[in-house]
């Protein structure tokens, strides 16, 4: 048993909610949570990927510091 008047109460039965709606109960030290992402939505576990970036690291590095690709010079090596 916990000691008396030092620890928060416990909710056994507290709601998360994810954009208004409840998602599942948990325990918890507030009776609701609020959460914009939970494993229902999470890209991770519904196997579903938002491309965010549809240009490279790599390319965006290299246009941004103004770099020569290096596809132009192994298209000039091939070639010969």
């Amino acid at each position: 048993m916990p000691k008396p008047e030092i620890h928060p109460k416990w909710y056994p039965e507290a709601k998360v909610i994810c954009n208004g709606e409840v998602v599942m109960t948990t325990g918890s030290t507030q009776p609701e949570l609020h959460v914009d992402v939970w494993s229902g939505n999470h890209p991770f576990f519904t196997g579903t990927q938002k491309i965010l970036d549809t240009e490279g690291r790599v390319d965006r590095f290299m246009k941004k510091y103004g770099m020569s690709s290096t596809d132009e010079s192994d298209k000039d090596n091939t070639s010969k």
